[in-house]
């Protein structure tokens, strides 16, 4: 099971998730959440890896979760800057495998693009690229949301949060159990989605020679994602339309499996034998 521990970070103190151990041969597997929730998102999953021999890290972004806020908002290098601290902090000196998800899969292309000799590969959910309007309309759309004295605003959030979690997996005692790391990003949990709608509009992906594995849900961001396709230079999007948001707990089986016969494939052909779900074209 994934124990909690703390490491120093750029900003403060850093929280995390970890399972299993170091194995030689096998890099271990560091995980970027979306925003605005934390490394919940990932607590069933890095155990699943654990169970079938890997290492798996998950990691509070600065201002989620339990790890420390920066003093201003950040932009998305000052996330990968803090993930990579967190790495080092850890001890891990070789490369690692880095898996992201919406806001995380800038983290990792970001960290990936910056220090490539860190990262051997990628596993990207969502890897969604914007136009310049897109981008502006989505900073705007998810800004600041001030309190209000009846507790609207909270209403408002549980509201989206459903819409976007429950069904494909997920039940609603299974999102009411999650919903909470939604709320730990505090009044600044405007600041991963302001960082995530300021990115470069490639994502840097045209700078990563490391294979790329774009897993792309039936999600908010499904039709971005594929807009990145000419982008990749060594990677592959797969459609999995049967999953969606919360599918790291609704498929943790399938989702392991498939991210470890990537993790897992020789050098030569890394997407040759994923180990799809039933479903997935």
């Amino acid at each position: 099971m994934a124990r909690r521990l703390y490491v120093d970070g750029p900003f403060g103190q850093t929280h995390l998730r970890m399972a299993g151990q170091e194995t030689p041969g096998r890099p271990p597997l560091v995980c970027f959440h979306l925003s605005p929730l934390s490394s919940r998102l990932y607590e069933r999953f890095i155990d699943r890896i654990a169970e079938g021999g890997g290492c798996a890290v998950a990691i509070d972004t600065p201002g989620f979760g339990m790890s420390d806020a920066p003093p201003t908002a950040p932009m998305i290098s000052d996330y990968s800057r803090a993930m990579l601290a967190a790495i080092d902090a850890l001890g891990i000196a070789g490369p690692v495998d880095l898996m992201g998800y919406h806001t995380g899969s800038m983290i990792a292309a970001d960290l990936a693009a910056s220090h490539p000799s860190r990262v051997r590969r990628l596993v990207l959910v969502s890897a969604p690229i914007f136009t310049e309007a897109e981008r502006e309309h989505l900073r705007q759309h998810y800004g600041p949301v001030p309190p209000r004295l009846d507790g609207s605003h909270l209403v408002e959030r549980w509201a989206s949060f459903v819409h976007h979690y429950h069904g494909r997996g997920l039940g609603l005692e299974a999102v009411a159990d999650l919903f909470p790391e939604r709320l730990l990003g505090r009044r600044n949990s405007w600041w991963g989605h302001n960082a995530a709608f300021s990115f470069q509009p490639d994502m840097r992906l045209p700078e990563i020679a490391q294979p790329v594995l774009v897993l792309n849900p039936n999600d908010d961001l499904r039709a971005e994602t594929r807009r990145a396709a000419p982008m990749i230079r060594n990677g592959r999007i797969l459609e999995v339309p049967d999953w969606g948001h919360g599918f790291l707990d609704g498929f943790t089986d399938d989702a392991a499996g498939l991210v470890e016969s990537f993790l897992a494939a020789a050098d030569s052909d890394p997407f040759g034998k994923l180990s799809l779900p039933g479903s997935t074209s």
